[in-house]
């Protein structure tokens, strides 16, 4: 069971040079938990497919139902004053700080690309790779 962040998602269901490192990850552990709004940043990054032309609707509107697979059940809320407090003591953005928050509320890892969370909380993030070498 790991927190993983929306990149991570990415990653794993659009075709990139971190799809292969993505994978990995997911094979090595399937249970991906996330706040709800992973959503709407999910949706964000297809709409940016769509705008630039690298996807139809009809396929963005399938990797999305993929997206909603992988998390099922393991969606949680967050609490704002958790995510704001992060957010002040690390220079982080909440929408970043509130994967932190997930990860800490449940006593997961953070598996992440993002290397402001990764600095900010090396005691709770982990990049992909450190994370499968571990």
């Amino acid at each position: 069971m790991i927190v993983v962040d929306v990149n991570l998602v990415a990653y794993l269901l659009l075709q990139s040079e971190n799809t292969d490192l993505a994978e990995q990850v997911f094979n090595r552990d399937a249970e991906w938990f996330g706040p709800v709004l992973w959503r709407s940043e999910f949706r964000n990054i297809l709409a940016n497919y769509l705008r630039r032309k690298l996807l139809t609707l009809e396929n963005a509107r399938l990797i999305m139902d993929k997206a909603h697979a992988l998390f099922d059940v393991y969606e949680y809320f967050v609490s704002s004053e958790q995510v704001l407090e992060l957010a002040a003591n690390s220079g982080c953005t909440a929408y970043d700080c509130k994967f932190v928050a997930l990860a800490r509320q449940l006593g997961l890892a953070l598996i992440t690309f993002d290397r402001d969370i990764l600095q900010h909380f090396p005691e709770i993030a982990k990049s992909p790779q450190d994370f499968l070498n571990g």
